[in-house]
């Protein structure tokens, strides 16, 4: 077979592709010289706006397993019967960084599925921690500006990370789960990740219960010191972008175990926390892990842009038995992720490849707008109509949620134990004592570096009501930094 004819977008022969047209060997070049305007333009615009968050990724296709049984729990078909496979990919990513920062960094790591499922397709967007930041999503832009670089300064500031931080005592949980020694992955294959948010189950006789996801990396937990990320980062930026694209090559298949943790919906009002504040974790001895199935990524995206970079997630994308929850990040994120697409990829994002359902074909009345395939050909784009177009299901894809009360803003239901500090210091407390000092030489290293008192002591007193031990050991390792 001879070799492939280079040619334009249009499909036609390039005759060279090494010389412009121009007027004469000397001359200015040509106007009418369409390929070399087709290739500029086009190069021109080979970047799409990164994301504003989880901006640096990687990901892989691969196959999700049933291995137990958990119709009890869920009407979802591809979890319905042990032994079914449904084809995934993931996206996994750094939080805070941009697009062409180090992989060997201090900071959460995203953790996307979608499950091309029978039914259409699951997006299950969480991190590698079990927990958050904030449990409002209207304080997420503030966040995240917080963290990103400064407008004066072009930097990332100490000062803005710790200011907000000191103004947000739900944070602390995240904090320790940060500045602990799982902060900086060895790899994207020796992490755990999390659903992090509450969700909804629905059994077939309309039962509900709401769960937890857990996947438990079959590889170990493997992590680095802050000196060994900062050495890594330095040699190979692109290190856990290589890790998992080599193990993969060589056939080394990274797998994670899918546990759930069940609470059945009648017992969420009288738990002695609210179960859906994002901030916190539903200790095991009161929800046991329960085994669902086994995660294995085995096969490389072809391209990386149009694969990795163009993969859109959106906690929305539900199938029928599994819905939302009264989780307000949850809920803030149900519109933020869709819209945030739609900016970067254009309205028919779901349409490429990587974003399309597999088992089946969507079918609605959208049409047009930028990058249009005209799937429906030239099905009338109503409904209803007299000429066989798609109509509506009566499959509800979740159970309702119950509302009482008057609109409004409202801080989260009370629970006996809705404080901002506690889960922290049991994390704290449950950590050996070499975990304990590389927790506070972490946090100290940071929060030495805040000039202004009250932002420091505000800190140190969330750090000292999670445990006095824990503020005290921070105060005295932050002080020392700030000395020297």
């Amino acid at each position: 077979m001879g070799k492939p004819i280079l040619t334009t977008e249009a499909g036609a022969p390039v005759s060279d592709n090494q010389n412009s047209a121009a007027a004469g060997s000397g001359g200015p070049l040509l106007l009418q010289d369409q390929y070399l305007i087709e290739k500029l333009a086009r190069f021109n615009r080979e970047r799409i706006p990164e994301r504003v968050v989880h901006a640096r990724g990687s990901g892989a296709y691969g196959v999700f397993e049933v291995t137990e049984d958990v119709s009890r729990y869920t009407r979802a078909h591809f979890l319905g019967a042990v032994g079914r496979r449904t084809e995934v990919f993931q996206r996994f990513s750094t939080v805070a960084g941009n697009l062409g920062a180090g992989d060997a960094v201090r900071d959460p790591r995203g953790f996307a599925l979608k499950f091309y499922t029978e039914e259409g397709n699951y997006d299950l967007v969480g991190n590698n921690t079990p927990v958050f930041f904030i449990k409002d999503p209207l304080k997420f832009p503030d966040f995240i500006h917080s963290q990103k670089r400064d407008p004066y300064t072009g930097s990332t500031e100490p000062e803005n990370v710790w200011d907000f931080w000191s103004h947000s005592p739900e944070a602390t949980h995240q904090i320790t789960w940060l500045f602990g020694d799982r902060g900086i992955p060895a790899s994207y294959r020796h992490m755990n990740g999390f659903g992090s948010h509450t969700y909804q189950w629905v059994d077939a006789a309309g039962e509900v219960f709401w769960v937890k996801y857990h996947f438990r990396t079959n590889q170990g937990i493997r992590s680095l010191t802050s000196a060994e990320g900062a050495e890594l980062a330095g040699e190979d930026p692109d290190s856990h972008q290589r890790d998992l694209h080599q193990a993969i090559e060589r056939g080394v298949f990274p797998s994670w175990t899918l546990f759930v943790q069940v609470m059945p919906a009648a017992d969420a009002p009288r738990y002695r926390f609210n179960p859906f504040d994002l901030t916190k974790v539903w200790p095991h001895a009161d929800h046991p892990l329960l085994k669902v199935g086994t995660l294995t990524l085995n096969r490389n995206p072809e391209n990386v842009f149009a694969e990795v970079e163009q993969a859109a997630f959106s906690p929305n994308n539900f199938v029928p038995g599994i819905g939302p929850s009264p989780d307000k990040m949850l809920q803030g994120r149900l519109f933020a992720y869709a819209d945030a697409h739609r900016y970067r990829l254009g309205v028919n994002h779901t349409q490429l490849a990587v974003n399309a359902p597999k088992a089946t074909t969507a079918v609605n009345h959208g049409r047009d707008g930028a990058h249009a395939s005209n799937v429906a050909g030239r099905a009338r784009n109503y409904e209803p109509n007299s000429f066989g177009g798609p109509y509506q299901s009566d499959a509800a894809l979740s159970a309702p949620l119950a509302v009482t009360g008057h609109t409004g803003t409202h801080p989260a239901p009370t629970h006996a134990k809705d404080d901002d500090f506690f889960q922290a210091g049991e994390l704290y407390r449950l950590m050996s004592e070499a975990e304990r000092a590389r927790l506070v030489e972490n946090i100290a290293g940071s929060l030495g570096q805040v000039t202004r008192d009250d932002i420091v002591d505000r800190v140190l007193r969330h750090f000292h009501t999670a445990d006095p031990e824990y503020g005290e050991r921070v105060a005295k390792a932050v002080s020392a930094v700030r000395d020297a």
